[in-house]
């Protein structure tokens, strides 16, 4: 197995980790450093990513949490797992520029579909992803997430969500079954 993802530490955030997963998420998909990795979105989107308060929502939240993922003394993933209903949502996820295509995603992702079923008793994992991002839902596909046309808008005027570089940005509804 590759060092990337050997001693790895799945825990929940706390209040502590707030500044710490806010910067993994901006190197993760803004900014130059994020193009270390796979999945910046430097090129259609700029500003931040995510922010502080709404990092703090999710550990706050009763139906919600932050999962990290540390190695030594390093937050190396993260992601949000938010449940609602009968199913759960995904977000917010972010690998190492550095560490990115080691195999370390794939680890996350089926540690998170392992929690909402065993935790919350999910049977479906949703996710939304910008429809532009082929390579990244091709990526989703590949661990058994399905395309269903169901688009929202991207809140163009919002710069917490970041300042869109093109204009035709809109998400797209990815579910997945969990058996």
């Amino acid at each position: 197995m590759d060092t990337a993802t050997t001693g790895l530490l799945f825990r929940d955030a706390t209040h502590a980790d707030v500044a710490t997963l806010v910067a993994l998420v901006e190197s993760a998909y803004r900014g130059d450093a994020s193009r270390a990795g796979w999945t910046t979105e430097a090129d259609i989107l700029q500003g931040q990513r995510v922010d502080p308060e709404g990092v703090l929502e999710v550990i706050k939240s009763p139906d919600s949490r932050m999962l990290t993922v540390w190695r030594q003394d390093e937050v190396v993933a993260c992601c949000q797992l938010e449940r609602r209903g009968g199913h759960a949502y995904f977000g917010m996820f972010a690998v190492s520029p550095t560490l990115q295509g080691a195999g370390l995603g794939k680890l996350v992702i089926a540690e998170a579909e392992r929690r909402v079923r065993e935790t919350w008793a999910a049977t479906e994992m949703h996710m939304t992803v910008i429809s532009v991002r082929a390579d990244l839902i091709a990526w989703y596909e590949r661990r058994g997430y399905r395309r269903t046309g169901r688009m929202t808008p991207f809140p163009y005027g919002d710069e917490r969500f970041g300042i869109p570089q093109r204009d035709d940005l809109q998400f797209e509804l990815l579910v997945k079954e969990l058996g």
